[in-house]
């Protein structure tokens, strides 16, 4: 007690130190989180006490994961850490320094040009994320007098790396190509017009038509941008992303995407494309001067995961995985989102606080999901992104769909009428 009493009072000393500007400003964030709870929009952090995998721990007990990017199965693949704790023996753990100055290793210019050989282009690139990617590449690239065309729907780091670009910036309505072709007339005059979309749209499940958007940028003399982080590794045949699906692949100028999610799901992102590109990035680009070398553990690990991408059934697993929870979730009568062949599944509420309880409620049956809503997605369009891996089994999504089917009568998002429950919820 005589304890408590002092911290106690040493804490009130503090705060009456306080300056009245420091005390106003904590006020305001008290209001606006306050605010933010009330709307049944607050983020928690759910701690989970394992590996990253299909199966983890949360609160002590087991549950499925369905809202993880770790399409492949690889955040916990066995080869790949064996991969990384070899390269850490060899390489060591980092190399406090920027590329340019002295921390350029063997084994970075080694992944980029696996990077480049996996996207059938020149030169690559490496960040430590693909935020940063996002965030060096126009502005090293594009000048005052150029514009850019970005989809209204793009990610928030395309969104800021454009901020940061002295270029016009112009947005087209989210895959309307006649919006699109209607922006391109309208700045027909700038020198250089870049088109920016992402391959796969990770809170809606879409899938850019880059047929449609490469032939605009011909007939209209611009240039192509692709983030391809949703889907690196396994949209297309072999998993080589958007354009390899729309067979577009020698159209793209440039291509940024991650190792975080698919690919390992650690950290690490790059730029990819035409070798001029690529060595103009290295001289201007300001993520890739001012930020650390991507670690050499990472680096190892992502090395082993190209060859792992070398056999493509994993991306049938996952197409197989994504029909089947899609065609189960649509005959249940819930209103889902997206491209058919997308494994991200937005399962769509409309209301934050709805979304917020159904996903409490689905850890009840162990199935982990998370609803999204404001800020992340626009205001009366909160979701559950449901996110399917080629690990996943058959019966793990048989769960998932059962579980949203009981859930979902509960709170009469979906008719009475539907699917039969497994009454086991174990794993």
């Amino acid at each position: 007690d005589v304890y408590k009493r002092q911290v106690h009072g040493i804490i009130s000393i503090a705060m009456r130190q306080v300056r009245p500007a420091t005390q106003r400003f904590i006020q305001s964030l008290k209001t606006q989180i306050s605010d933010i709870k009330k709307a049944g929009t607050y983020k928690n952090e759910r701690v989970i006490t394992s590996p990253q995998g299909m199966e983890i721990k949360v609160g002590g007990k087991k549950v499925l994961n369905f809202c993880a990017n770790n399409y492949l199965g690889f955040a916990d693949n066995k080869k790949i850490i064996a991969s990384a704790k070899k390269m850490m023996d060899s390489h060591g753990f980092g190399m406090a320094s920027v590329r340019f100055i002295c921390g350029t290793q063997d084994i970075h210019k080694q992944l980029e040009k696996k990077i480049s050989e996996f996207h059938s282009t020149e030169d690559t690139i490496l960040y430590s994320s693909c935020f940063d990617a996002n965030g060096g590449v126009f502005e090293a690239l594009l000048g005052a007098n150029d514009v850019i065309i970005s989809d209204e729907l793009n990610h928030a780091s395309i969104i800021d790396g454009i901020r940061l670009c002295k270029s016009k910036r112009v947005r087209y309505k989210h895959l309307d190509m006649g919006d699109l072709e209607k922006l391109l007339v309208e700045n027909k005059e700038c020198p250089n017009k870049l088109i920016v979309t992402d391959g796969i749209f990770s809170m809606d499940g879409d899938i850019a038509p880059l047929p449609k958007i490469v032939e605009l940028a011909k007939k209209h003399d611009a240039l192509t941008f692709v983030d391809e982080s949703h889907a690196t590794g396994f949209i297309g045949k072999t998993g080589r992303g958007t354009p390899e699906m729309w067979g577009v692949q020698k159209d793209i100028d440039i291509i940024n995407s991650t190792l975080g999610k698919a690919l390992g799901g650690a950290t690490g992102g790059y730029t990819t494309g035409h070798a001029e590109i690529v060595e103009m990035i290295r001289q201007r680009g300001r993520p890739y001067l001012f930020s650390n070398s991507v670690a050499p553990p990472i680096v190892g690990a992502a090395l082993e995961v190209f060859n792992l991408l070398k056999d493509p059934s994993h991306v049938q697993k996952l197409r197989n995985n994504t029909a089947q929870f899609r065609g189960g979730m649509a005959k249940a009568g819930f209103k889902i989102l997206g491209h058919q062949e997308c494994p991200i599944v937005p399962v769509w509420l409309g209301d934050a606080r709805l979304a917020s309880e159904i996903a409490d409620e689905m850890m009840k049956f162990n199935i982990y999901v998370i609803g999204f809503s404001y800020p992340v997605v626009p205001k009366g369009q909160a979701r559950i992104r449901v996110q399917l891996s080629s690990a996943h089994s058959a019966k793990q999504i048989e769960k998932a769909i059962d579980a949203f089917v009981k859930v979902g009568k509960e709170k009469k998002v979906i008719p009475q009428k539907h699917l039969n429950f497994y009454r086991d919820t174990s794993l």
